[in-house]
């Protein structure tokens, strides 16, 4: 069964989450508090959830691999949502957390570090665009001859993500443009993959080869190191984005960041240190959860509540599933949490498929494509009803919090 044995309804998770004393909400952003859409410039947010999250001030954390800064960051969405009715840096409005696979930490003004990060990597990374921008325009007229320049040029500004920390190439725009032809998809995918990892060679040759990974998603799971490609197929586009990554973003691992600080604010000390970050932590599930176990004091442990819409499960050729998605690591990790520490940690996932990209949707209850009989992640709570569900309970839930502590 992929849902929890007692799987809850939205009404019966709102209950569970106004309880405990001591809550940690830690949630992506793309397709559960906003729609997925091809071009992240176009996303939107409803001013009453950017409020409530201000509500549950140290109660609540972001954990995305896209980011708070740029020209496609969450934070110009946040302006946006607010114009003309508050100034998020002087009112503590922006989403406090953890981007870029957590290497871009905020606070709620708008303060943004980066821990454990070089400034020869950032100086690599703030080149990665043009040269994506250039190589798409010089390769894509053989893939796309249908396409005039200007609308070649059009779809590439879409495509090239100019992410300070994690620059990416977004192909929904491109699939578009090839609806219905799947090898033309998967010719879109290959010439993705060939030029990120062009990049990862130039990273080799300028003496920064630990410093990077490509992240795909979603994905099939990793091998030997490297995550597998979800190949466009008749039933959906599979890999849309391939994003070159700081190594060690990680979201189970920043996770670990999050929750150490957590701590930090309430005992007055980081069990962790202050400086612990995600490019010195380890990075497999195991070592994670031995150095939370060691460092972490039982009573101090907040009820954790894992928010994604993420997950993916495919059969594998020979038998067993192929699983990854961007959300599994850090949910998984959440859920291992709560055994060890016996808190009651909850696991979320918000219907993403109602955007404009294509996921698996979570209509009928069977979780197709998301997870399979033999997951061992379990969902609490499904909510089909997508991000729109998903800020309304997110409202109503900073109420009833804000309502306890008043009282």
């Amino acid at each position: 069964m992929p849902l929890s044995p007692n799987p809850l309804s939205p009404d019966a998770l709102l209950e569970d989450l106004a309880a405990p004393a001591e809550l940690l909400i830690v949630q992506d952003l793309d397709g559960v508090c906003m729609e997925l859409v091809h071009d992240p410039r176009q996303r939107r947010l409803e001013p009453a959830y950017i409020r409530a999250a201000r509500q549950l001030e140290g109660q609540f954390a972001v954990l995305t691999n896209g980011e708070h800064e740029g020209s496609r960051g969450v934070n110009r969405v946040v302006e946006q949502a607010l114009a003309g009715s508050a100034e998020p840096a002087a009112e503590g409005l922006y989403l406090p957390g953890l981007a870029a696979g957590g290497v871009q930490l905020q606070d709620r003004f708008g303060r943004v570090s980066h821990p454990g990060v070089s400034a020869g990597e950032i100086a690599f990374l703030a080149a990665v665009p043009q040269r994506l921008r250039r190589s798409l325009l010089e390769r894509l007229p053989a893939l796309l001859p249908h396409l005039d320049g200007d609308r070649r040029q059009a779809l590439v500004e879409a495509a090239v993500l100019d992410n300070p920390l994690s620059p990416s190439l977004n192909l929904n725009g491109l699939f578009a443009a090839v609806e219905g032809n799947v090898a033309g998809q998967q010719d879109l995918q290959a010439l993705a993959l060939e030029l990120m990892g062009e990049l990862l060679a130039e990273a080799t040759a300028a003496g920064l080869s630990e410093a990077f990974f490509l992240h795909l998603a979603p994905n099939l799971g990793s091998r030997d190191g490297a995550e597998q490609l979800k190949p466009a197929s008749p039933a959906g586009p599979g890999t849309t984005d391939f994003q070159l990554m700081l190594r060690g973003a990680l979201k189970e691992v920043g996770l670990l960041v999050l929750l150490n600080q957590a701590i930090g604010r309430r005992s007055g000390s980081p069990p962790l240190g202050a400086d612990f970050n995600v490019r010195t932590a380890p990075h497999d599930h195991p070592s994670l959860l031995e150095l939370a176990r060691s460092a972490f004091e039982p009573a101090l442990m907040p009820t954790l509540v894992g928010v994604g819409d993420t997950i993916t499960s495919v059969p594998a050729p020979g038998g067993g599933w192929l699983r990854g998605g961007s959300d599994r690591g850090f949910l998984t990790l959440l859920q291992e949490l709560g055994a060890v520490f016996g808190t009651a940690n909850r696991v979320v996932l918000v219907d993403s498929s109602g955007g404009a990209v294509d996921r698996p949707s979570h209509a009928d209850g069977r979780l197709v494509g998301l997870t399979d009989p033999q997951d061992s992640l379990r969902i609490d709570a499904s909510l089909a009803g997508g991000p729109l569900q998903y800020v309304e309970l997110f409202g109503r839930l900073a109420e009833r919090r804000g309502q306890a502590l008043r009282g």
